[in-house]
C-alpha cells in the first residue's frame, strides 16, 4: 500500500462536487464548501463520494487526546471531498466538564460541510469507577437513537472510535441495517485498561463478560486498527484476524508543528532567557498520566537555577499538581492553550516529558508525543524497555523504567548537561516526525483502506 500513491478516477461517481464558484452562481452559496480552516472542500473534486459515519464520545473542539484526532480525520475527510457526518457528545475532555458553550443534556445538530449530531451527556465532577461508568453509558443510551436514524442515510461505512467501547454496539448495528462495513479504530484498549487500573477485577464475572463482549463484538468489524505496532497485535491476541487488522498511527501536521527559528514568544513572556532549560509536560493531567513524578522532579531541580518546569494542561488532577508544586519558583501552571498557540508553546521547551504510570505504559500510545518529536525536541518518557513508546523514543529522548524516579533524575541532568545532545536527539524526533508521522501521509493510507473495505477503490 503506497500513501503517497494518486488515487485513480472511477469510471461511475455517486456525486460530483462543484467548485465553490458554481456553488456560488447556482446555489448563492460557497461556506458550505469550506472547513472550519477555510479550506476548499470541493475544488476539482470528481471522484466517487463516500459517505462516512463516524461515532465516538470525543470530537472538535477539544484540543488533546482523542477528540482532536477525530476532528481533524473529519475535516481532512470532508477536505477530500466525502460526506462527512459525526454522531458525538458535547466537548468535556480534558476538563471534566462540559464547556459553557455547549447543552450537556439536549441533543444538537450542526450543520455544515460536517454534519455533527451532539448528543446529551452525564460528565462526574470527580471521576471514579462507577461513575466513568455512568459517564459512558450515558453517550452510549443517547447515542443510539440518533445512530440508529442514520440508517435512512445509508453510510457506505459506519467507523467507530475507542474509546467509548459501549459505542461499538450501536456502530455495528447501524452499519449492518444500511448493508455497510463497520470499522473500529481503537485510540485505547478500554477493557483492559479498566482492569489494569483496578476498576474490573480478573476472575470477576463483571470482568470475564466485558472480555468476552469484547473479543465477539472486534470480530464482527470489517476492520479493526489501531495506533502502534505493538497494539496491532494486541488485537489479533483477542482473536481478529490479522486479515482485518490495520495500524493507523496517530499524526502530526508537520507545516503547523514545526521548530521555530526564533525564539517563542510564550518563553520571552515568562521571561525564561536562553540559559534556562525548560521541561514541559503538556496534556492530560489524569490518572493514566502518572502525573505525581512531576512534583518530585520540581522539588528535586529546585536548587539548580538552570532547570525551569513549564506544566501545561486540565484535567481530573490538575488541583493537586497545583498544590504539590505551589510555592516553587521554579514551575510555571499554564492552562490548556488553543490549537493556534500550541507550536509556540511546544517550542518553549528544551525537554518534553512524557510520564507514564507502569500499568498503563504499553496499553496507550500518547497522543501528544506526535507534537513533541515534531516540535524538534528530545523527549524523556517513563516506558519499558520493548514498549511501544520506548522504541518510537529511540535516538530521539531517553526511555526510563516507570517508577525509577533516581533513573528520571539522571536523565533530567543528563539532556540539561548537553546542549549538544539535545540538539542531536531533537534534530533525530524531527525526522522521525517527517518520515513516519506527517499527517497527510497518514490520512491519504486510511482512505484508501476505506475505498478498499467499501469496494470502492
Amino acid at each position: 500500500m503506497n500513501g503517497g500513491a494518486t488515487l485513480p478516477a472511477p469510471k461511475a461517481s455517486r456525486e460530483v462536487l462543484l467548485s465553490c464558484d458554481v456553488r456560488r452562481h447556482f446555489f448563492g452559496y460557497a461556506e458550505t464548501a469550506h472547513g472550519p480552516s477555510g479550506v476548499c472542500l470541493c475544488a476539482g473534486k470528481d471522484w466517487q463520494v463516500l459517505r462516512i459515519l463516524l461515532h465516538g464520545i470525543n470530537y472538535w473542539p477539544e484540543l488533546t487526546g482523542i477528540g482532536k484526532y477525530t476532528g481533524e480525520m473529519a475535516e481532512w475527510l470532508a477536505g477530500r471531498g466525502h460526506q462527512v457526518r459525526v454522531v458525538t457528545a458535547p466537548p468535556y475532555y480534558p476538563a471534566w466538564r462540559v464547556r459553557a458553550d455547549y447543552p450537556a443534556w439536549k441533543y444538537q445538530v450542526e450543520d455544515g460541510p460536517i454534519k455533527v449530531y451532539r448528543c446529551p451527556l452525564y460528565v462526574p465532577e470527580h471521576p471514579s469507577a462507577i461513575s466513568r461508568l455512568i459517564h459512558l453509558l450515558s453517550f452510549t443510551a443517547s447515542s443510539l437513537p440518533v445512530m440508529l436514524k442514520q440508517v435512512l442515510w445509508r453510510p457506505d461505512i459506519a467507523v467507530a472510535i475507542e474509546p467509548a467501547f459501549f459505542c461499538v454496539f450501536a456502530t455495528l448495528l447501524t452499519a449492518r441495517l444500511s448493508g455497510s462495513p463497520g470499522w473500529l479504530h481503537i485510540q485505547d484498549f478500554e477493557i483492559d485498561a479498566a482492569f489494569d487500573m483496578g476498576f474490573l477485577h480478573e476472575g470477576g464475572g463483571i470482568g470475564k463478560l466485558a472480555y468476552q463482549l469484547e473479543r465477539s463484538v472486534m470480530r464482527k468489524f470489517g476492520r479493526v486498527s489501531t495506533i502502534s505496532p505493538r497494539m496491532v497485535a494486541q488485537v489479533e491476541q483477542k482473536g481478529v484476524d490479522r486479515s482485518k487488522t490495520l495500524l493507523f498511527p496517530n499524526w502530526v501536521d508537520i507545516a503547523q508543528i514545526h521548530p521555530l527559528e526564533r525564539t517563542s514568544s510564550l518563553r520571552t513572556s515568562l521571561g525564561l532567557t536562553a540559559g534556562k532549560v525548560v521541561l514541559l509536560y503538556s496534556g492530560n493531567m489524569g490518572m493514566k498520566q502518572g502525573l505525581e513524578l512531576l512534583p518530585v522532579l520540581a522539588q528535586w531541580f529546585a536548587p539548580d537555577p538552570r532547570v525551569h518546569f513549564i506544566f501545561c494542561g486540565d484535567g481530573a488532577l490538575r488541583p493537586q499538581l497545583e498544590q504539590a508544586v505551589s510555592g516553587l519558583p521554579n514551575v510555571t501552571m499554564l492552562p490548556l492553550q488553543p490549537a493556534s498557540a500550541l507550536n509556540d508553546l511546544l517550542n518553549a521547551a528544551d525537554v518534553h516529558l512524557l510520564p507514564q504510570r507502569a500499568d498503563a505504559a504499553d496499553l496507550v500510545m500518547p497522543s501528544k508525543l506526535t507534537g513533541m518529536l515534531a516540535s524538534g525536541r528530545p523527549v524523556i518518557a517513563t516506558a519499558a524497555k520493548g514498549t511501544q513508546v520506548a522504541t518510537a523514543i529511540q535516538g530521539c529522548g531517553i526511555a526510563v523504567e516507570p517508577g525509577n524516579v533516581a533513573a528520571v533524575i539522571e536523565a533530567v541532568s543528563t539532556l540539561v548537561g548537553s546542549s549538544n545532545l539535545r540538539r542531536e536527539m531533537g534534530v533525530n524526533a524531527r525526522i522521525h516526525a517527517v518520515e513516519h508521522l506527517g499527517k497527510d501521509r497518514v490520512l491519504q493510507r486510511f482512505e484508501e483502506q476505506l475505498r478498499e473495505l467499501t469496494g470502492r477503490k
